[in-house]
């Protein structure tokens, strides 16, 4: 089973992209729970959503404690919240940022992991250009989809096609597609620069 964890504040798509990550495994022919957490309902207070792929049916019903992916939509929690709570040691993390991870005052903590599964992207910008409102949800999904492989871009932008219709979905898609592009591109000249 791999297990995500998803933090960002109320308003930011944080519950929709957990549903949407789930559809997008659901399309693959895996077995998918996707379920948010939230204390008060307000917009920007802080939100996590689970969402939990497997290969055979998921029977556990709790929190994810201790996740296999972490997607960040909003870096301000990184220092309020404790978003890396029981994160395995081989874990991925995708943040919504431009900055790297030690601009954000994370590099002695990235030590721990590694390097080639973490990753920022600019996510609320790629969502401003191709949806034209600062909802990185989509974004994040099509980087998520480069950084792990555990999902096709194709399933997300299918997910995607089943949550929203017309001109929303385009705009979302395009924006997974860019992140995607984006992460995979990060991801292959880290190595080799």
């Amino acid at each position: 089973m791999f297990q995500v964890r998803i933090h960002g504040r109320g308003g930011q798509g944080v519950v929709t992209a957990a549903e949407v990550l789930s559809v997008a495994a659901f399309r693959e022919g895996r077995h998918a729970q996707a379920f948010p957490s939230f204390g008060s309902e307000r917009t920007g207070a802080p939100v996590v959503s689970y969402c939990r792929i497997a290969d055979e049916p998921i029977r556990l019903r709790e929190p994810i404690l201790a996740p296999d992916a972490l997607i960040i939509q909003d870096p301000t929690l990184l220092h309020q919240v404790d978003v890396f709570g029981g994160l395995i040691k081989d874990g991925y993390i995708l943040i919504n940022t431009s900055r790297s991870f030690e601009e954000l005052g994370l590099g002695e903590f990235a030590e721990g992991f590694r390097p080639e599964r973490l990753r920022t992207v600019p996510a609320t910008e790629i969502a401003l250009k191709h949806v034209g409102r600062p909802l990185p949800n989509a974004a994040l999904l099509g980087g998520f989809a480069a950084l792990t492989g555990r999902i096709s871009l194709d399933s997300v932008k299918a997910a995607i096609g089943d949550k929203f219709k017309g001109r929303i979905a385009e705009a979302n898609a395009a924006a997974a597609t860019a992140a995607f592009e984006f992460v995979a591109r990060e991801t292959k000249e880290p190595a080799d620069a």
